[in-house]
C-alpha cells in the first residue's frame, strides 16, 4: 500500500433543485465519485425514479434532510403563521409586531363566514381592535419618549424606531390572531413534505388552502429574481420538489387524532369539575411541574392537549384511574394510526423540565421559537382572560384597554355561537394561551438567560425570569447557575 499525498478539499456548491442536490449527496455517500462526477451523473439522469423507490418505497427519509427550499407567505393570518411554524425542525422569520405598523394591513375572513350576517359581527370586532390599535399608539408614543428621553449618543432616526417599537410592543395586545402578515422559510424538503401533510390534514380551511397552494407551488419553476439581478440567463427554473409535493396528501390519523382525543377527554372528565375554570384554582404564569410516572405523564399530556385546564389539575385525576383507563388513553390517540404514521408530537415525553406556562399570546408567539424543546399547546381561548400591559398602566391608558378587550371578549363569545371558526380568528393577542414546555437544562438555561435580557418584550421576560426561579427554588445547584436577568431592570431604548 503506497502512501500518497493528501487530496484534502473543501468545496462549495452553487444552490440547486433541492430534491437534485439531496439526490447527488445520497449518491456521493454510496459512491467513489467526486461531488463532481456524482453531480454529472445526476444531471443526466431523473430524479423521480430515485425518490420513489428510496424516499417512499424504503423509508429513507433522511435523504430529504439534504435539500433545503426557500418558501414565502404573504398575506396569510397570524393564526396560519402560527401553524406554518409548528415544526421542531423550522427556520424562519415572520413579520415583526414590533417594527411594522399592523393597522393598516387588514385580516383574513373565514370563507364560512363570507356573505352571512356573522361577516358584519366579524368585522365590527376586528374594526373596534384595529381603531383602539391606532388609538393608542400616539399616546403611548409620547409617554414613553417622556420618560426615556434622547440620550445624546443616539441618533434621533435610532430613537425614534425604537420608542415606536416600544410602543408597538403595547398595542399588538389588540392584534387579532386574523391579522395578515408573511412568513419566509428556510426548510429541508423533509420537513417541507411534512409540513405540506400537516396543513392538508387541518381542521382549518385556510391551512389546507395554503397546503395545497404549497403543493402547487413546489411543482412549479420557482421565482429566479437574484439570478435575474444578477445576470444569469433567463428561462424556466426546474421545480424545488416536485415528487415530494406530487405524493403528498391529507393524512387520515393527523386529520382525526384531535377531534378524537377531544371527545374522549370531554366524558372522561365528566364529573370531576376540571370543564370549568372556578374547578382551577388561582391561576398561575409557570407552574414546574415535579418528575413523574411516564405512563401519567403521557395520558395527561394527551387530555392537556384538547382540554383548557392546568397540567397539574389533570395530572391530579389521571393519578386516580387504574391502568386500564390510561391504556383507553392512549389507545384513543393511536387507534386511527397507519403503518407509515408517525405518532403526533404528545406522544415525546421524558424531558426533566416541565413548565405549564399561562401567558398572552403575543408573547407566546416569541416563545413559539423555541424548537429544541416540546410544545404543547392548547386551543386558543377568552376562557383564560387577557393581560394587560404595564406601560398602558403607567401611562393612564389602561381603561380604554380594558373596555375594548371586555366588549371583544362579550362579543366573541356571541360570535362562537355562530361560527367557531370566526371567533378563533377574531382572538386578539391580549388573551392568553396555555402551553406545555418540556425540555432539557440545557434549553432551560437558554431560555431563561436569553428571554430575561433587556431587550426583550416584558411578557416573555417575566416568564424566563420564572421559569429560573421554579428552577432555583427546587434544584438549587442548578438554577443558581442561570444568568437571568430581573424583569425589574429595565433598559427602554436597548435594541
Amino acid at each position: 500500500m503506497s502512501i500518497d499525498q493528501p487530496t484534502r478539499r473543501v468545496i462549495a456548491l452553487a444552490p440547486m433543485p433541492p430534491e437534485k442536490s439531496a439526490y447527488a449527496l445520497a449518491r456521493y455517500s454510496r459512491s467513489p465519485d467526486s461531488i463532481e462526477d456524482s453531480l454529472r451523473w445526476v444531471h443526466g439522469h431523473s430524479s423521480e425514479k430515485f425518490w420513489d423507490q428510496f424516499y417512499f418505497d424504503y423509508g429513507h427519509a433522511s435523504i430529504a434532510d439534504l435539500g433545503h427550499v426557500i418558501i414565502c407567505f404573504e398575506d396569510i393570518s397570524e393564526l396560519a403563521a402560527i401553524r406554518l411554524e409548528d415544526e421542531p425542525l423550522w427556520d424562519g422569520q415572520a413579520k415583526s409586531s414590533r417594527y411594522q405598523n399592523f393597522a393598516s394591513g387588514g385580516w383574513f375572513v373565514p370563507d364560512s363566514i363570507r356573505g352571512t350576517e356573522t361577516e358584519g359581527t366579524y368585522h365590527g370586532i376586528l374594526r373596534s381592535l384595529a381603531e383602539i390599535y391606532r388609538l393608542l399608539h400616539q399616546p403611548l408614543t409620547q409617554f414613553i419618549s417622556e420618560r426615556e428621553p434622547r440620550p445624546e449618543s443616539m441618533k434621533p432616526a435610532d430613537y425614534q424606531r425604537t420608542i415606536a417599537a416600544r410602543a408597538f410592543d403595547v398595542t399588538r395586545y389588540l392584534l387579532p390572531l386574523a391579522a395578515r402578515t408573511n412568513v419566509g422559510q428556510v426548510v429541508s424538503i423533509r420537513t417541507l413534505e411534512k409540513q405540506i401533510t400537516r396543513l392538508l390534514s387541518s381542521q382549518l380551511p385556510e391551512l389546507r388552502s395554503i397546503g395545497d397552494e404549497l403543493k402547487d407551488a413546489c411543482q412549479r419553476s420557482p421565482v429566479n429574481l437574484w439570478g435575474e439581478l444578477c445576470g444569469q440567463p433567463g428561462g424556466a427554473y426546474e421545480p424545488l420538489a416536485p415528487t415530494l409535493a406530487r405524493h403528498a396528501k391529507s393524512n387520515d390519523y393527523q386529520a382525526s387524532v384531535y377531534q378524537d382525543l377531544a371527545r374522549y377527554t370531554k366524558d372522561a372528565l365528566r364529573g370531576t369539575g376540571l370543564d370549568q375554570p372556578a374547578s382551577w384554582g388561582e391561576p398561575t404564569p409557570v407552574d414546574l411541574i415535579e418528575p413523574h410516572d411516564p405512563l401519567d405523564e403521557l395520558v395527561t399530556t394527551l387530555l392537556y392537549r384538547v382540554s383548557h385546564a392546568p397540567y397539574r389539575s389533570l395530572l391530579a385525576v389521571v393519578r386516580t384511574w387504574a391502568e386500564k383507563q390510561k391504556q383507553e388513553a392512549i389507545d384513543v390517540a393511536m387507534s386511527t394510526r397507519g403503518p407509515y404514521d408517525e405518532l403526533i408530537k404528545e406522544f415525546r415525553s421524558g424531558y426533566a423540565f416541565t413548565f405549564d406556562v399561562l401567558m398572552d399570546i403575543g408573547g407566546w408567539r416569541d416563545m413559539h421559537r423555541h424548537r429544541r424543546c416540546q410544545q404543547i399547546q392548547q386551543n386558543f381561548t377568552t376562557v383564560h382572560g387577557y393581560e394587560v400591559p404595564p406601560p398602558l398602566v403607567q401611562a393612564g391608558l389602561d381603561q380604554e384597554y380594558r373596555q375594548a378587550m371586555d366588549a371583544v371578549r362579550s362579543d366573541i363569545e356571541q360570535l362562537k355561537k355562530a361560527s367557531a371558526e370566526g371567533s378563533l380568528y377574531a382572538t386578539p393577542f391580549g388573551f392568553k394561551v396555555r402551553c406545555l414546555f418540556k425540555m432539557d437544562f440545557a434549553e432551560a438555561e437558554y431560555i431563561a438567560k436569553l428571554r430575561s435580557g433587556v431587550k426583550g418584550h416584558w411578557s416573555y421576560r417575566t416568564i424566563a425570569w420564572l421559569m429560573k426561579q421554579k428552577i432555583a427554588a427546587r434544584y438549587p445547584a442548578l438554577g443558581d447557575r442561570i444568568q437571568a436577568t430581573s424583569p425589574d431592570i429595565e433598559d427602554t431604548l436597548t435594541r
